[in-house]
């Protein structure tokens, strides 16, 4: 004869019920997660954080950056569209160094000057005093945009390149919208004013300053240079930083009526860079607005120099953690930082920062490499200095049936039942 023994339906459940609840509990995680980074020191304080930039700055617009990190240090009105002037040249030898860095042309080319160059500024403006149909090599029309400014120089060297000054002007704002200069428009290679606007912003003006140091380094040099003869004429470079701080070693001055005085200057101390631009100086005449020029860039670097550091945290696409996912083929997800990230920070405080990777919960499949799924935070005696979001590295397919199941099952239970 047969026999069994039942067990009763409910004691069963109520002895499974804490086994299943702590499988949901440990499968879904609160809606916000919150881990902390290890970035963070053990320094003193040091008293004090950074003050305000030089007060007695009188341009109109002005931009200071951090090289290395690309970090806006200090900035007035860093985004208002203003006129260029001989800033612009800065672009044009941008184009010109990258043909040059590619190979599609070297320094010791020969350049046949055509009377639209041989014209061009012969109204009062910067030459370099070169004669129609003479032959002159890159390198020196080089020389004579960088130091002489020379607007004759350049639009020798844009007929080279393009075969037009035209086409080469397209060549400048297709590289503008590379390099990330949304607010930039230029209309010809020199800067004069011209029939068409055309115009940038403090901030762009750092960007190009940046990449033109950052790409070329070889041929920067040109930027230090403080004279140059051509023709027998000599003329001294305008930027007169170049004499008066050792550490400056570029970039490029600018002037019209309606412009005012412009500077775009870089300095380089104990291996720290920083650009400087200022833009729209009012002065009376051109030694006096060359002279503030100059005073107030040095001011600008000067304070960074000594009030602030710069301290890169975490590398792009470096893995910070594996937050679970829900519904995917995959059940956690590296996650990190699309690009680098770096912080501002008084001098010697730079161990005192404190990082948190604050993920939003709970992730669901299928997730795309590079879509946001939070954010990193660093504080700094709890205040908040940045933020940048943190991404996903990898894609996460969609799971299977069960698995969207499974899981969707103790998605609708936390909904439901916030335990």
């Amino acid at each position: 004869m047969n026999s069994s023994v039942r067990t009763p339906f409910l004691p069963l459940l109520a002895a499974c019920l804490p086994v299943i609840l702590a499988l949901l509990l440990a499968l879904v995680p609160a809606q916000a997660q919150e881990s902390e980074l290890p970035v963070a020191g053990a320094g003193a304080n040091v008293p004090g954080g950074i003050p305000r930039p030089p007060s007695d700055v009188t341009a109109a617009s002005y931009a200071l950056m951090d090289f290395d990190s690309g970090l806006m240090l200090a900035s007035r009105d860093p985004l208002v569209e203003r006129e260029p002037a001989s800033l612009t040249k800065l672009m044009t030898a941008y184009v010109v160094f990258g043909e040059i860095t590619d190979g599609r042309m070297a320094l010791d080319d020969q350049v046949t000057v055509s009377e639209r160059a041989w014209r061009t500024g012969m109204r009062g403006a910067s030459r370099m005093f070169i004669e129609v149909g003479e032959e002159v090599v890159v390198e020196d029309l080089l020389r004579g945009m960088i130091i002489q400014s020379g607007n004759d120089a350049s639009t020798a060297l844009a007929e080279h390149v393009a075969g037009s000054e035209g086409a080469f002007v397209d060549m400048m704002n297709a590289q503008a919208r590379e390099l990330g200069m949304r607010q930039s428009y230029f209309a010809n290679p020199h800067g004069l004013p011209s029939d068409e606007s055309q115009y940038t912003t403090a901030q762009d003006m750092a960007l190009l300053a940046r990449a033109l140091i950052r790409d070329f380094p070889d041929l920067y040099g040109y930027y230090s240079e403080r004279s140059f003869e051509y023709n027998d004429i000599s003329q001294s470079n305008r930027n007169m930083l170049l004499w008066r701080d050792a550490g400056f070693d570029g970039l490029k001055t600018g002037w019209t009526s309606n412009a005012g005085y412009n500077l775009v200057s870089s300095a380089k101390r104990n291996d720290r860079r920083l650009v400087a631009v200022v833009m729209g100086i009012e002065a009376s005449d051109h030694q006096q607005g060359g002279t503030r020029r100059a005073n107030e860039s040095q001011a600008l670097v000067n304070w960074g120099m000594r009030f602030t550091a710069t301290r890169k945290l975490f590398e792009g696409g470096h893995e910070l953690g594996t937050p679970r996912v829900y519904r995917g083929a995959q059940t956690e997800v590296a996650v990190g930082l699309a690009e680098d990230f770096w912080v501002m920070v008084p001098p010697g405080r730079e161990d005192d920062l404190d990082a948190s990777m604050e993920v939003n919960q709970p992730l669901e499949a299928p997730l795309a490499a590079g879509d946001p799924v939070g954010e990193v935070v660093v504080r700094l005696n709890g205040e908040v200095l940045r933020t940048q979001p943190l991404v996903a590295l990898q894609p996460v397919e969609q799971g299977g049936l069960i698995r969207r199941l499974w899981d969707g099952a103790a998605l609708g239970i936390q909904s439901a039942w916030p335990f």
